[in-house]
């Protein structure tokens, strides 16, 4: 069942009770990762395993990862090329109250360094379950990053 979440700002970024914080440097430029991140929505599915459709909406997106989990997002920041935000607005995993993504982006040479963050809140079990998904989570990001390298490359 899909259900709406707290609208929160960007600023969530750094007051949420959760915050995943993971980082990687790319060999692309922030340009092309920046366009990959907020202009190419159905590219999404190529180079991050996890995600089974990605669509653009107006204002945001909507995106099904493998296993059933949707999202309804909304862009909240997307500056070329440094920084690509967006909320989740309504999604169907269970105890989620307000949710942020934010891919940060800045030159490392001739490439990039791509800091994301999850920002979450939510019920007690919410909560809770993400200390322990962190490396999980952490690898998938990599995963994710290092298949968007190549697919720029």
């Amino acid at each position: 069942m899909t259900h709406r979440l707290r609208p929160v700002g960007i600023d969530f970024t750094e007051t949420a009770p959760v915050r995943l914080v993971f980082a990687r440097e790319m060999a692309a430029a922030p340009e092309a990762v920046f366009r990959a991140l907020a202009e190419d929505v159905p590219g999404w599915q190529q180079w991050f395993s996890a995600v089974a459709s990605a669509r653009p909406t107006e204002g945001g997106r909507e995106i099904g990862l493998r296993g059933g989990i949707r999202f309804e997002e909304s862009v909240l920041l997307a500056k070329a090329p440094e920084v690509y935000a967006y909320r989740v607005d309504a999604t169907n995993v269970p105890g989620a109250r307000a949710w942020v993504e934010e891919w940060r982006l800045a030159p490392a040479g001739a490439g990039t360094r791509v800091r994301m963050t999850f920002a979450l809140d939510g019920t007690t079990p919410f909560r809770l379950m993400w200390p322990p998904a962190r490396p999980g989570v952490g690898h998938a990001f990599r995963r994710a990053v290092t298949a968007l390298d190549r697919r720029l490359a």
